[in-house]
């Protein structure tokens, strides 16, 4: 588990290897990660935008930009949290993923909240390189 404190928001991500959608001859390896969204502070927070960078064993990158998470764009309320799990594929048997979402607070300004980056490694990988 990668976890991260950004102001009064936690960022906790749990990647897991899914053999039954990856393809190794075919170069094709999935992961899913679960994500929760703590609001530690005292005001109601709203994610607007997720931004991420996703790299190979190679160093070859892709970034992800979009709205909100999985369609939502969650209000999270004092002492709430949201949590969701999304997937990504990569041509190699090993990498990591890094970002950050955009939210508004009460006051409608933006601010940035780190997601921790994390490995994206085969369970049975020898070294485990990340």
């Amino acid at each position: 588990m990668y976890s991260e404190i950004t102001g009064a928001i936690r960022v906790v991500v749990e990647p897991r290897y899914l053999p039954d959608h990856s393809d190794p001859e075919e170069h094709r390896f999935v992961w899913a990660y679960s994500v929760k969204i703590e609001n530690l502070g005292v005001d109601a927070v709203q994610l607007r935008a997720r931004h991420w960078r996703i790299t190979d064993a190679f160093g070859r990158e892709q970034t992800v930009d979009g709205p909100g998470v999985v369609g939502e764009q969650p209000l999270i309320q004092p002492g709430s949290s949201f949590e969701y799990t999304s997937g990504t594929p990569l041509g190699t048997p090993s990498g990591f993923m890094s970002g950050h979402y955009d939210m508004t607070g009460p006051d409608g300004q933006i601010f940035t909240v780190s997601v921790p980056s994390f490995a994206l490694d085969l369970p049975e990988a020898a070294g485990r390189p990340h």
